[in-house]
């Protein structure tokens, strides 16, 4: 047991150093809406990270890349309603305060670039909403339409 001790502070270590100072509207300074970004981080590394792989490459068959690609769903309507309605998200079982986070999170960790401006996160009612309509064997038509609606149309 004590072999695992070490690895274990490695994983959280890095992630309670670069914690920031909380901001007036909830949530880090640098991450508004993301309460607890060490848990965050946990619950991705847990729930995610096993399809969409730790640096949010994906695959190419199933699981679609985040890095760099996941914000852009916020471009264009219906696609704010989409991210929270995949079935990883929607049927996860965390509970929509833990959910919101790990969503925000994700979308500072792997698409800040791509936030729209005025960016809100989601909230856990949100969430809460989003997630009692799951997308299942449409989810690939969903997403090819959103994806069309993006300038270029590729993603």
């Amino acid at each position: 047991m004590k072999r695992q001790l070490p690895l274990i502070g490695a994983l959280l270590l890095p992630v309670m150093a670069g914690a920031v100072a909380a901001s007036p509207a909830g949530g880090k300074a640098d991450m508004p809406g993301v309460i607890d970004p060490a848990q965050a981080r946990l619950d991705y590394m847990l729930k995610c990270q096993g399809c969409h792989r730790p640096d949010g490459s994906g695959d190419a068959v199933s699981n679609p890349p985040m890095n760099g690609k996941v914000a852009k769903f916020l471009h264009v309507p219906g696609g704010r309603a989409f991210l929270g309605r995949v079935p990883g998200v929607a049927t996860v079982d965390l509970d929509d305060t833990r959910l919101s986070n790990v969503v925000n999170w994700t979308l500072y960790r792997f698409d800040r670039a791509n936030l729209p401006p005025g960016f809100k996160p989601y909230t856990p009612a949100e969430i809460g909403r989003l997630r009692q309509s799951p997308l299942r064997t449409e989810r690939a038509g969903v997403r090819a339409a959103l994806v069309a609606q993006m300038p270029g149309g590729v993603l």
